[in-house]
């Protein structure tokens, strides 16, 4: 039976030197590791971002690809990529999803689990 699953693991850093708290301007990079841990082949089509600060303003952002590449992956392969955002907040943070087509045709979704955005040592 097919099985058709991406594993997400998030890495995140406050961006210190691109960030100006005097205007609420923080900003974050994330790098993210996809693995297909399914047994079909799939390639990444788009993706989903709810980007939230600490006052609940809340983005979307939706797109093809990611940084430009929609990676096509065999069972066990990864792709790797950085990507950043800011917020106006020291604090908040994202989930989202992939939309994903495997080589056989079948659609499906891989959840980006939450991740925090915040200062290095603001969090007690």
């Amino acid at each position: 039976m097919a099985a058709y699953e991406f594993t997400v693991t998030v890495k995140t850093q406050y961006l210190e030197e691109q960030s100006d708290p005097s205007r609420s301007h923080y900003v974050f990079a994330y790098a993210i590791t996809i693995v297909n841990t399914g047994t079909v082949p799939a390639q990444l089509i788009s993706r989903h971002w709810v980007i939230t600060d600490a006052n609940n303003h809340v983005e979307e952002v939706r797109g093809l690809g990611v940084v430009g590449h929609q990676p096509f992956l065999q069972p066990g392969e990864q792709f790797e990529y950085t990507s950043g955002t800011s917020l106006k907040t020291p604090q908040g943070s994202m989930h989202g999803e992939y939309f994903c087509v495997a080589e056989d045709g079948e659609q499906f979704d891989v959840r980006i689990p939450e991740f925090v955005l915040s200062l290095p040592r603001t969090l007690h």
